[in-house]
């Protein structure tokens, strides 16, 4: 009994490294769609640069977070003997490797935000400064109870709150550092002449949709195996995010009349709004959420820069910053069981955690933004940014004529 008792486990433990791993994989590859994503946005003299910042960002964000980040989230350590930290099939290795990608899609978001004028170093020293202190600060407090926020939560409001796959934890933090980001940066050269918005046509449509498709893929490794073991996986998840993405798309269809930069990225919106309910919704609440999250970034995006004059390239803010927040929200709004979910989420506690996001967020844009600026200057000469950033920073361009 003994020994069947030992093989159970070991299967469990094997078979849960090797669900979180495969998670881990997608998400990791929805680098490779952020980074196609911001190559079919910017013009085509910044190209190389969009695809150099993604996996410099994430590799730096590696070494930020398994030093120093992982530890400040959950008190957990890999400064130990390799026969310690690979117990249980080294589960707590490949943990760490799915919550890292996590981590590093905040500075994957915000480059979409600050392309196309933004130094190349200062940037990948506040990537350091962000996936090692930033985000861990408010990722622990949430999803590991630092803090004793959500025990707070839970004892005043019935609830603590909920954030399933991150739309506040993740995607409305990388919003909204972006957003403190944007606005120390300023509009890129010729933006706006006479206080009317200039166009720039986004240099590569294919690359743009490659990189949405990309990311609608991985997303089911990034919502469904948040989970983190096989016995916690659920078809909800799946589902949900599969019409959530769907509403999403078919809302900035409208919205947007056709335009394909807004039709590929409203599939995105509905995601990222999904995230924090996707296991306890009903799929026509997370229809309806996916909805109003694409319509919500066609309508803010469009504002933003247009009336607003905030030159968010990717409309990483209205995208992941305010989705997300909607995403927080609706998950306290149709997480209800009187609205078909499952239940157990307060509307109060979901505002409130919502709402410290965005605080810890802006705050901590603001504060390492603003020092980088201050000490060695975010943004590109009037001269480097004219050539762009790929001849500029990297000496070569994005195509050759020869």
């Amino acid at each position: 009994m003994e020994n069947l008792q030992s093989a159970v486990d070991s299967l469990v433990h094997s078979s849960n490294t090797l669900f979180i791993l495969i998670g881990a994989v997608m998400v990791l590859a929805m680098h490779a769609g952020f980074a196609f994503l911001e190559v079919g946005t910017v013009r085509q003299k910044n190209q190389v640069n969009a695809l150099s910042k993604i996996l410099s960002d994430f590799a730096i964000s590696t070494l930020a977070y398994f030093f120093i980040g992982y530890w400040i989230s959950y008190g957990v350590t890999f400064m130990q003997p390799a026969a310690v930290i690979t117990a249980d099939h080294g589960y707590g290795l490949v943990k760490f490797f799915f919550l890292l990608t996590f981590a590093a899609a905040i500075p994957a978001i915000i480059s979409g935000g600050i392309a196309e004028r933004a130094r190349f170093v200062p940037q990948l020293c506040a990537t350091a400064l962000i996936v090692a202190f930033i985000y861990p600060f408010f990722e622990g407090m949430i999803w590991n109870g630092n803090f004793g926020l959500q025990a707070w939560l839970l004892e005043r409001f019935g609830a603590s709150f909920h954030d399933f796959a991150g739309s506040v934890v993740v995607h409305a933090m990388g919003g909204w550092l972006a957003l403190a980001a944007v606005l120390l940066l300023g509009p890129r050269q010729g933006r706006y002449r006479d206080g009317r918005l200039v166009a720039f046509a986004p240099s590569s449509i294919p690359f743009l949709a490659l990189g949405s498709w990309i990311l609608i893929v991985g997303w089911f490794g990034f919502n469904v195996m948040s989970a983190q073991t096989l016995q916690g996986v659920s078809g909800l998840v799946a589902v949900n995010s599969l019409m959530a993405m769907v509403g999403g798309t078919v809302s900035a269809l409208i919205v947007g009349r056709n335009d394909p930069g807004f039709l590929h990225n409203g599939p995105l919106a509905g995601l990222v709004a999904i995230c924090a309910g996707s296991d306890l919704m009903h799929p026509v609440g997370a229809l309806v959420t996916g909805a109003i999250a694409g319509a919500l970034f066609v309508w803010c995006f469009t504002a933003a820069q247009g009336k607003w004059h905030i030159d968010d390239v990717l409309g990483v803010w209205p995208l992941h910053g305010l989705c997300g927040v909607w995403g927080g929200i609706a998950c306290g709004i149709f997480g209800q069981a009187a609205l078909g979910g499952l239940g157990g989420v307060s509307l109060v506690s979901q505002l409130i955690g919502t709402s410290l996001g965005v605080i810890v967020a802006l705050a901590g844009g603001f504060a390492v933004y603003g020092v980088i600026n201050a000490l060695f200057g975010l943004r590109l000469s009037q001269e480097e940014e004219y050539y762009g950033a790929d001849l500029s920073v990297h000496k070569i361009g994005a195509v050759s004529q020869d």
